[in-house]
């Protein structure tokens, strides 16, 4: 398949930049992470979600379709809204809990293993993937094959079919993973491209996927996070 032949390429890139490691945490985060992915309808979906999250949720990787000259003003936006913190993912970054990282325009985000042991932010401005840099199967593939079981993938509103595939390779291995419903979704594309894949386990509307993930994740995430309307 070409499009998967193209993900494992960007996989394979180099970093154009290693992370400074002498300023990150001490113990590094290594537990479950959230991936989040949305097109056409998903700025308001991705709102829906994060406001109903609460601090201290494992850290969350999103793609977002979206022109480089607005993801930044959408992070702040959302973590004005949120009670997590919201940010655009920087090349190298350490991920850490409490924090959602959000793909820029201009870049695919992956996650990758760290020599510490902990994670780190990947981007890479190589060639669109299903017509889409950012792409949603990038971030995805990336979850299957750094984080794998300890992994929860979202896959919201969007058209065409961009994440499906992403979601059924985390799925094989291992991961949890949620669709949103099709009276939810302003366009019922990529949700439904990856449901026909079989790489949905649970299928919720926009308002309950937040609960579901806190299901997912048990201990002390069981309550709901403070919801906050524009």
């Amino acid at each position: 398949m070409q499009n998967l032949a193209t993900i494992r390429k960007i996989l394979r890139l180099d970093s154009p930049a290693k992370a400074d490691l002498s300023r990150t945490r001490i113990i590094p985060y290594t537990g479950t992470i959230i991936f989040i992915g949305a097109s056409t309808g998903g700025t308001e979906a991705i709102r829906e979600v994060l406001t109903r999250l609460p601090e201290g949720i494992p850290p969350i990787l999103m793609t977002q379709h979206m022109p480089e000259m607005f993801t930044g003003s959408f992070a702040r936006r959302l973590d004005a809204l949120s009670g997590i913190k919201v940010k655009e993912a920087e090349q190298g970054e350490t991920i850490e809990p409490g924090v959602a990282y959000l793909a820029p325009g201009h870049s695919h985000l992956m996650i990758k293993k760290s020599s510490d042991g902990g994670y780190r932010c990947e981007l890479a401005r190589s060639e669109p993937v299903n017509h889409h840099r950012p792409s949603v199967d990038v971030l995805f593939q990336s979850a299957a094959d750094e984080v794998g079981q300890a992994a929860i993938g979202v896959l919201l509103t969007g058209m065409g079919k961009d994440g499906a595939v992403g979601l059924l390779h985390m799925m094989q291995a291992g991961a949890w993973t949620i669709g949103q419903d099709q009276d939810t979704c302003v366009v019922y594309g990529m949700p439904r491209e990856a449901a026909q894949l079989g790489a949905v386990k649970e299928v919720a509307p926009i308002t309950e996927i937040a609960a579901r993930v806190l299901q997912r994740l048990g201990g002390g995430f069981h309550g709901h996070g403070e919801h906050r309307h524009v």
